[in-house]
């Protein structure tokens, strides 16, 4: 089984990763098992910069291939935001809750709740970017959030074809069709985990 690490600090990101690649004998170990995720400063301006920022500051910190994704929400009538700036709207301080509750207080009246949800994945050796994929997910904003799985926005986002918000939908369910499994099965599409030792 080839083993790949992830850096990032949220846990739900890193089961849901681990969840996606178990099939694939990927074994994904969080930042905390090989040592503590540099601080990195997330100043890119697109969520192609700040994976490459977290990939490569974790694979100079420890040596090793390693995965970052940077993720977020794009809300049409909000011309694009929360964007990359999505884990921090409501502030640096902000949690799930308050990101939440800002925006479904910004979309209070707004009739196009057309929204996406974009992945980017970067992995990285210490010597640089070894490859990126992206994914995403078309979607709508509800009114209100349904649901208690998932975490960040998704008790109030929709995905197309769905009557159910990402948060109400079984896990195995969203982990075929979220913005994360589309880039990771875009990154195995064009081989990038195969640079992994066994």
């Amino acid at each position: 089984m080839r083993e790949i690490i992830i850096a990032t600090g949220n846990v739900h990101k890193v089961q849901e990763i681990q969840s996606i690649l178990a099939p694939y004998q990927i074994r994904v170990l969080p930042a905390g098992a090989v040592g503590r995720m540099p601080t990195v400063l997330e100043d890119g301006q697109t969520f192609a910069e700040n994976a490459a920022l977290k990939a490569l500051a974790g694979a100079r910190a420890w040596g090793r291939i390693v995965l970052a994704d940077d993720s977020g929400l794009e809300v049409q009538a909000l011309d694009g935001a929360p964007g990359v700036h999505s884990a921090r709207y409501a502030g640096e301080d902000g949690n799930d809750a308050q990101n939440l509750a800002k925006l479904l207080q910004n979309m209070a009246g707004r009739t196009d709740r057309r929204a996406r949800f974009v992945c980017v994945i970067a992995l990285a050796g210490p010597q640089g970017i070894l490859g990126r994929a992206e994914g995403e997910v078309q979607g709508h904003i509800a009114e209100e959030p349904s649901g208690c799985g998932g975490f960040g926005y998704d008790p109030v986002f929709i995905p197309e074809g769905y009557q159910q918000s990402f948060a109400a939908l079984p896990e195995a369910v969203k982990n075929t069709l979220s913005h994360r499994a589309r880039a990771l099965q875009a990154a195995l599409a064009q081989g990038l985990f195969s640079a992994l030792p066994d």
